[in-house]
């Protein structure tokens, strides 16, 4: 290793050393001109810090196995949830007021539920611990990075095993499995168990009847 340089060039030198070691190329995108205004999370700045404040307090509080009083205050802040929801007190729902859990669903530890638009949950479906449903990203053409929101469906039956990310825009079928640590970018057929990164449809699921 070279030793430093002083003297008056010295914090050019030091200038386009850095500028070689992060690839000599000027950044195409430029965040200070980055701009969301355009977006309305759709409740007040008051309620929104109220809400995240509450989950913060409310949730980790309450006992893992008792489900109701974390239904109830989803539902105060706008959330419409089922009857038999289970919801794990790590849980964590951006806007609630984007959110619709159906009966019998679960929504395990660690997940989040990144609701800048509407995530849909179905009837008797599972969230596992540490997956990542998303509603939000970025435009990567736009240089000013622009912000682009789109719903996640998920239908009736299926199940996301743990530690899967679910991108904007995607609805996964009816009845279908994502298999553990998958990531999800497009949308998925019914009936299906699927898994891998970009995750795709491998084989149909079958039941064995009662």
């Amino acid at each position: 290793m070279s030793a430093p340089r002083y003297g008056p060039d010295s914090s050019l030198e030091q200038e386009g050393d850095l500028q070689g070691a992060l690839g000599g190329s000027r950044p195409w995108v430029r965040l200070d001109a980055y701009d969301q205004s355009w977006y309305k999370p759709g409740r007040s700045k008051g309620t929104i810090l109220l809400w995240w404040l509450l989950q913060a307090m409310i949730f980790p509080l309450t006992p893992h196995a008792s489900h109701a009083p974390r239904c109830w205050l989803l539902r105060q802040f706008g959330a419409t949830v089922g009857k038999g929801v289970v919801i794990r007190p790590t849980a964590r729902f951006t806007y609630p007021w984007n959110v619709t859990i159906g009966d019998h669903s679960w929504i395990g530890d660690d997940v989040v539920l990144y609701s800048l638009e509407q995530i849909t949950i179905g009837e008797h479906c599972v969230i596992s611990q540490k997956s990542y449903l998303c509603t939000g990203s970025h435009d990567i053409h736009d240089p000013r990075f622009g912000l682009v929101v789109a719903p996640v469906v998920i239908q009736n039956g299926a199940w996301i095993a743990t530690d899967c990310f679910v991108a904007p825009g995607v609805t996964v079928g009816a009845n279908s499995v994502v298999g553990a640590r998958s990531s999800v970018f497009k949308s998925l057929p019914p009936g299906q168990v699927c898994y891998g990164n970009p995750c795709r449809a491998v084989a149909p699921r079958r039941m064995v009847n009662d």
